[in-house]
C-alpha cells in the first residue's frame, strides 16, 4: 500500500499521537518513514517582530533549536526501530511549514503524508493559521490527519 511516509511533528502532545499512529501504520505496510521537524528562522528585524540580537546570538539560538529538534526526532528513530521501522530524521529550519513538507515530501518520494490537526475554529484559526490546511489543499501526495 504505502512505501515510503512522511510524518510531520511539532512535538506536542497530538503531534506525538500522530507521530505514534503514522508508525504503526508503516509496520503495517513495512513502510520506511521519514520523520520531519520545522523549526522556525529567528526574527531579524525590528519589523518581523524581533530584537537586536547579534548574528552570533541568532546563529547560537538557531543551533539550539535544531539541536532540540533532533533529539526529538531521535526519540522518534528509537520508536519505529524498536517496531521494526526504517526511521530516516529531516529537521528543516523555515517559516513556512506547509510548504517545506511538501517539498520535503516530494524530495524523499513520500506516498503518504500523516499529520495532526489542533481542529482550531473560528478567529482562532484566522489568527493562528493552519499549516495541515495548507498541507491538504495544495499537496500532490495524499495526506492523513489525525486529531
Amino acid at each position: 500500500m504505502y512505501q515510503r511516509i512522511l510524518i510531520a511533528t511539532d512535538g506536542s502532545p497530538l503531534s506525538d499521537q500522530a507521530v505514534e499512529s503514522g508508525l504503526s501504520l508503516a509496520a503495517l505496510c513495512k513502510a520506511s518513514v521519514v520523520v520531519v521537524k520545522v523549526v522556525p528562522l529567528y526574527s531579524r528585524s525590528y519589523l518581523e517582530g524581533g530584537d537586536f540580537t547579534s548574528l552570533e546570538d541568532v546563529k547560537r539560538i538557531e543551533d539550539q533549536w535544531v539541536h532540540s529538534a533532533q533529539q526529538l526526532l531521535n526519540g522518534i528513530v528509537a520508536t519505529g526501530q524498536a517496531r521494526g521501522v526504517a526511521v530516516k530524521t529531516v529537521v528543516m529550519k523555515s517559516d513556512l511549514v506547509a510548504e517545506t513538507l511538501i517539498d520535503v515530501a516530494k524530495e524523499h518520494g513520500s506516498d503518504l503524508i500523516v499529520m495532526a490537526s489542533h481542529g482550531r475554529k473560528g478567529i482562532k484559526r484566522m489568527l493562528l493559521g493552519s499549516e495541515t490546511q495548507h498541507v491538504l489543499t495544495h499537496s500532490s501526495v495524499p495526506v492523513l490527519v489525525l486529531r
